[in-house]
């Protein structure tokens, strides 16, 4: 008996495995092809479950499959430009074959009359659509979906000189590139997202495919990444509407309006958008736009998921531009389903909407009351115009923000991965995926899967030596930069060095080295998100320079702490060391060295300090920040030791080490001791917050940046013959304003004064950003363009201001090709007075964003009005911010 016991037990177990088996084979529904009466495959038509309020999206080739329990169901099948189609299916235990023709949709001009001279239709649909944006933005108290996302990219040309390169790297032209996700995500007003990726599966490393962004495009906003919205408050400045007759779907009247820009280019839609009678929400969408010289579609497919509330069930969009050389599409589509929505009680009444410009009001209608609660005035059952009523719900949202415990949080996300998202089969994803892949995107999946079994089995083969070697020294990490770790938190390395290689006229040829030591520690807070950060860090720099034979070296100690928004750090750094005059380090070492090297001229002006400086600095929280430092410093006159140039044309001479300046004499570059204090506050009054998983981060978008700082030099308490002596104080502030998408708006505004001037060496004198080389800075409103370096620091009173404006359209991009490749055109004006110095402007305009990472600029600076220089400069893109 007890022998027989396993055979019995695996062939029951045998039995139930085959049940399984057998049950899980078996699957029903509904699949097929839709395609239009002129046989066009119709690419990502909404396949609607009318009986579930679910539905799933054809894939590129028109090929839908959606399994269903045994039943009855409503189908119905939707795309922009065709007519809708409604057929009723039973389901049984087998698959039912379901194609679509779909024919085009006609339009009729209803019992609305469009004569010569009469206001446009479309003009009334939009205002009243406006007018409820906000409502409909506001309506869901609360709603989840199942979303799935799928890119699809491939690159489909690439420079002839590097074709064969991307091919060995495995990057194939006309190759389809996938990933796809499957997420839950949980909207709550008026600002949290959540979202748990239940499945990812991807070609490639990416790893991190996210449905959020895409699903939170609501047109309902005013911008769409910085794109005019056409239902924007402000939509009539920037679009003109046209109606094209109107049709019945799903028992709602729905009006085709097209949607032009006022100006084609950027950052301004084009196509139609479908807005739903009396309901004023949208039905659907089909809008174009570029942004960066890139082209971009958005179509997006709604349903009703509730009373009066329609959602989207499909969004589709497609990038392609050139780059480089470089051209590509990527195309995602996001389907959701299996929508729980909360309505919000406090708009469950919607009023009627009178558009007080072409329709008579009526006198039961009630306007907007300041005097009382935005809330007690929705709940009453009389119209109301557009006008009023968009105060109405505008009032309702203030309301509803200041009620809230952290008013000035204006986003909330949370983004977590399932355990097992990166592991499913593909049976799961043959069961889950509501879109066929295509040819291509089967044949990419599978040269991928091939390829990634085999770098993991090289990854295993290796991975213990690789471990080791990466605690190892390599060649060259002392230039390269490197890394080493010891375990509990304590590493050792090299900074990347290879930028202190250079040329100047005081060291001659220079090399430099820059090293760190750090130990690290994090402590979990109460919360479990948040941590609090200490580190601990030493940090020396080596300089040698080979015509001077000086070796000069400084060490930086420094103990910081980081909460979640507030830390503070505390340092010693000393040591004997060659500074810039200007602090700010106006001229790059390799910009200086290229100048010197290929043109003898030396801009970059040194001197040497030995110095010990004791600082701290604490941010309260990141609109506010103060720091102090104390320094003693003996600083000393360097002179030129090279004379080393490859430009040696008779008549070019190096400069004096010695900057030239309108108002200083010899003296003021003496050899001397200083005993300085410093002190300097910055607050951003208005910062908002965004908290992502838990963590607070700022906004700083509407938030200038004001600065004050106040030095102090203790003349009386060095005994020495040469000793520093003043008071400085400065203000400053630095902000941007835009324009909706006409212009952005940035300055650079400063005043300051020395209280007293008693003794102030050129080290301490105000310096302001000079430029006298070909390249321009990093920042739109960062530094002056073609002024000295030095010429007009002062130990005076002084006014600086740095202003540009960028340009949407202009003087060349008048030219709608030149707006689509993403160029734009800026003019600058900076302005600097100080006591002794003359009226210095700059006047300039430049083109932006050429090949969609350089600038040009082209100006001249004048002296009282006079003609000084000018000349062209180079610089990066002023949309790349770089620190």
């Amino acid at each position: 008996m007890t022998k027989e016991l396993p055979i019995f037990c695996k062939s029951v177990l045998l039995l139930i495995l085959l049940f399984i088996q057998f049950h899980f084979s078996i699957a029903q529904g509904i699949r097929g092809k839709v395609i239009s009466t002129e046989g066009e495959e119709l690419a990502y038509a909404s396949v609607y479950i009318r009986n579930l309020g679910d539905g799933v999206p054809t894939n590129q080739n028109g090929n839908y499959e959606y399994k269903l329990e045994p039943g009855v169901y409503d189908v119905l099948i939707q795309f922009l430009g065709y007519k809708s189609q409604l057929k009723t299916v039973e389901i049984g235990q087998e698959w039912v074959e379901m194609n679509f023709e779909l024919e085009p949709q006609i339009y009729t001009l209803g019992e609305v009359e469009v004569r010569a001279g009469a206001e446009d239709p479309a003009l009334t649909i939009m205002r009243k659509a406006i007018s409820k944006a906000k409502f409909h933005r506001l309506q869901l108290q609360q709603y989840s979906m199942t979303v799935y996302l799928k890119g699809t990219g491939q690159l489909t040309d690439a420079p002839f000189f590097l074709k064969k390169t991307l091919e060995k790297e495995g990057l194939k032209l006309n190759e389809a590139y996938t990933s796809e996700s499957v997420s839950r995500i949980t909207f709550t007003q008026p600002n949290k997202v959540e979202e748990k990726v239940i499945s990812i599966r991807t070609n490639g490393d990416n790893q991190s495919t996210s449905p959020a962004p895409y699903i939170q495009t609501s047109f309902y906003q005013e911008k769409i990444n910085d794109i005019i919205s056409p239902l924007s408050r402000s939509a009539f400045a920037y679009y003109k509407f046209k109606y094209e007759g109107s049709f019945f779907d799903q028992d709602v009247m729905v009006n085709k309006i097209k949607v032009t820009p006022r100006s084609r280019g950027e950052r301004v839609f084009e196509g139609y958008i479908y807005i739903i009678e009396d309901l004023w929400a949208i039905h659907s969408l089909n809008l174009k736009t570029s942004l960066l010289g890139f082209d971009i579609q958005a179509t997006q497919q709604y349903a009703p998921v509730a009373e009066n509330v329609w959602m989207p069930l499909t969004h589709t969009y497609r990038f392609g531009g050139k780059f480089f050389g470089f051209e590509g599409e990527f195309k995602y589509l996001a389907s959701t389903r299996e929508y729980e929505v909360t309505l919000n009680p406090d708009l469950a009444y919607v009023p009627e909407i009178i558009d007080e410009k072409v329709q008579e009001v009526p006198e039961e209608t009630v306007d907007f009351n300041k005097s009382e609660s935005a809330l007690e005035q929705l709940a009453k059952e009389q119209p109301t115009t557009r006008k009023e009523y968009r105060k109405l719900i505008n009032e309702y949202e203030k309301e509803a923000l200041k009620e809230r415990d952290e008013p000035e949080v204006i986003s909330e996300s949370y983004y977590s991965i399932d355990s097992l998202a990166k592991k499913r089969a593909l049976s799961y994803w043959d069961s889950i995926r509501p879109v066929p892949l295509t040819e291509k995107e089967i044949e990419g999946y599978k040269r991928d899967d091939s390829l990634a079994v085999v770098e993991a089995a090289k990854v295993s083969e290796v991975d213990s030596v690789a471990k080791k070697a990466r605690s190892k020294y390599r060649p060259l990490d002392f230039m390269n930069g490197s890394t080493y770790n010891f375990g509990k938190g304590v590493s050792f390395g090299f900074k990347q060095n290879w930028t202190k290689i250079s040329f100047n006229t005081v060291e001659g040829f220079k090399v430099g080295m820059g090293l760190f030591y750090r130990k690290y520690q994090e402590e979990k807070l109460a919360d479990s998100v948040n941590r609090i950060r200490k580190s601990f860090n030493i940090e020396p720099e080596l300089r040698y320079g080979f015509s001077s034979n000086q070796f000069y070296s400084k060490v930086d100690v420094r103990w910081s702490t980081t909460k979640p928004t507030s830390g503070t750090t505390f340092g010693l750094e000393g040591g004997k060391y060659i500074y810039q005059f200007n602090g700010g380090e106006p001229i790059n070492e390799q910009v200086n060295a290229f100048y010197s090297l290929l043109f003898r001229q030396n801009y970059m002006k040194l001197y040497e300090q030995d110095f010990a400086r004791i600082y701290w600095a604490h941010r309260v929280n990141y609109g506010f920040t103060y720091r102090a430092n104390l320094m003693f410093a003996s600083r000393n006159q360097l002179f030129n030791n090279s004379n080393y140039s490859w430009y040696n044309k008779e008549g070019r001479e190096y400069s004096s080490n010695q900057p030239e300046n309108v108002e200083t004499r010899d003296q003021a570059f003496a050899d001397h001791e200083i005993l300085k204090f410093n002190a300097g506050i910055e607050w951003r009054p208005g910062v908002k917050y965004g908290i992502r998983n838990g963590r607070k981060y700022p906004i700083t978008s509407h938030a200038p940046l004001i600065k004050f700082n106040y030095s102090k030099a203790f003349g009386g308490i060095l005994d020495s013959e040469n000793v520093a002596d003043f008071d400085h104080l400065e203000l400053g502030i630095e902000h941007f304003f835009e324009f909706g998408v006409s212009g952005k708006f940035d300055f650079n505004v400063s005043a300051g004064t020395f209280l007293n001037n008693n003794q102030v060496y050129f080290q301490d004198y105000q310096h302001f950003g000079g430029n006298r080389t070909i390249f321009s800075n990093f920042g739109p409103a960062s530094n002056y363009r073609f002024m000295d370096y030095y010429k007009y620091s002062t130990n005076t009173s002084y006014v600086s201001g740095i202003f540009h404006y960028q340009f949407r359209k202009f003087l060349l991009t008048q030219l709608p090709m030149l707006r689509f490749s993403g160029v734009r055109e800026n003019i600058f004006f900076n302005y600097l007075k100080t006591e002794n110095s003359p009226n210095y402007m700059e006047l300039g305009y430049s083109l932006d964003n050429l090949f969609r990472i350089f600038r040009l600029e082209m100006g001249a600076g004048f002296e009282n009005g006079k003609y000084l220089r000018g000349g062209v400069r180079f610089g990066i893109a002023t949309f790349i911010q770089v620190n």
